[in-house]
């Protein structure tokens, strides 16, 4: 079986611009949730979130292009950039029927929808622009990702709600692993912060109207970020054969269905993909020395992942770190997987663990090592990043140190 190494990352979100910039502000425990600033928001319950401060598109897109690309899909190929700008790789003849992209994503275009329903819907007008679709359909971002770089292998877009980038860098390791592919650039972007997507979100009553307090017994429910984060895997053998730079080598993953409920999550579910994961990488729970958390502060999901990660792990749950850095950029969706593995490559790469900033008050049901309030150097050789999604689908990622 090929082995699958990550050699470039990118990304834009609340936190930074970029993988240094996103770097620092984890480790300094910055937040990026703050106040909301759309159209409407005086009309929302919710008018807190992780939103990207002074992005302007016309610094990184031409005028025509903007008319194309939704804002998830602006942020996807912000991201693409920077990795494979790092990769130094380039695709033409058999290396680019070889290479693809698989991005996770859960909402689309959902500003272009919003802007669009307003337009027909409070202004009353009859015509919508003729790109419209092209858009804000959810395989936007890839297929500009595809088309960017002359990527004309397997090329697809993954949808698991908050899964859906785990989901899509699962797929990429296993394309490449197969031998369908060469190199995959895969990762995940979501653009939710909109009236309408907020929303509905407030429907749920899930949401925080003041902070993201994962772990901590005062939690009051989750905040939405946006962003995305793209990588470049590829096969081992390929990238030190160009004397390529390695980041991390992508050593296993697993997936698995609660089968149970819609918003409720499994805790037998969750466990079953974390130890699905370590078995994929051949790790023992004591090899792994830090968990990237899903980790979203609500009630339910922070109790029963704690619960989760002391099954699969046993005697050693007390020993692993483990923290929520969407306490910092927010709960970014079907991009969230892919900002947090920014997380997991830091802890392996630089010996510094993300906190879990917004941590108050110690949780009898949460009582694990979740780094509470400030970044921790240590030396990991193993970390794993969970996904656990609505609709009960779960996605684990497990990371190495570089071979």
């Amino acid at each position: 079986m090929r082995r699958v190494v990550i050699t470039g990352a990118g990304t834009v979100n609340a936190l930074g611009a970029s993988v240094a910039e996103t770097m620092a502000a984890m480790k300094e425990g910055r937040c990026g949730i703050g106040p909301l600033d759309f159209p409407d928001v005086d009309r929302l319950t919710i008018r807190i979130g992780a939103q990207i401060r002074d992005y302007d598109p016309e610094a990184h897109f031409n005028r025509q292009q903007i008319a194309l690309y939704d804002r998830f899909t602006q942020f996807a190929l912000l991201s693409a950039r920077e990795a494979l700008g790092q990769s130094g790789l380039s695709f033409s003849g058999a290396l680019a029927d070889r290479s693809g992209v698989i991005l996770g994503n859960s909402g689309g275009g959902l500003g272009t929808l919003d802007d669009n329903y307003r337009t027909v819907y409070e202004e009353g007008k009859n015509r919508v622009h003729p790109f419209v679709v092209p858009k804000l359909m959810n395989n936007a971002a890839a297929s500009q990702v595809s088309m960017e770089w002359n990527l004309r292998g397997p090329s697809f877009t993954v949808a698991s709600a908050c899964a859906s980038s785990n989901h899509a860098m699962g797929q990429a390791l296993l394309m490449i692993r197969s031998g369908l592919a060469d190199v995959m650039v895969t990762g995940g972007s979501e653009a939710m912060l909109c009236f309408g997507g907020i929303k509905a979100w407030e429907g749920l009553r899930v949401m925080s109207k003041d902070a993201c307090r994962p772990f901590s017994a005062n939690r009051n429910g989750m905040v939405q970020g946006e962003g995305a984060a793209v990588y470049v895997f590829e096969d081992y053998e390929h990238a030190r054969a160009r004397g390529a730079e390695i980041l991390a080598e992508v050593a296993g993953f697993s997936m698995t269905a609660d089968a149970a409920d819609i918003v409720m999550p499994s805790r037998q579910g969750a466990a079953r993909a974390i130890s699905g994961a370590m078995k994929d990488a051949g790790l023992n729970p004591e090899d792994v020395g830090y968990i990237n958390a899903h980790g979203t502060g609500t009630a339910a999901n922070d109790k029963v992942e704690s619960a989760a990660v002391a099954d699969a792990f046993g005697h050693h749950a007390d020993r692993v770190m483990i923290s929520s850095t969407k306490s910092m950029h927010g709960h970014i969706i079907g991009g969230t997987g892919a900002v947090e593995l920014v997380a997991a490559l830091m802890a392996l790469n630089e010996g510094v663990i993300a906190p879990t900033i917004g941590y108050e008050e110690p949780d009898p049901e949460c009582a694990l090592d979740v780094v509470p309030n400030v970044a921790r150097e240590a030396e990991v050789s193993a970390v794993l990043s969970n996904a656990f999604a609505f609709g009960g689908l779960n996605a684990v990622i497990a990371l190495k140190k570089a071979p």
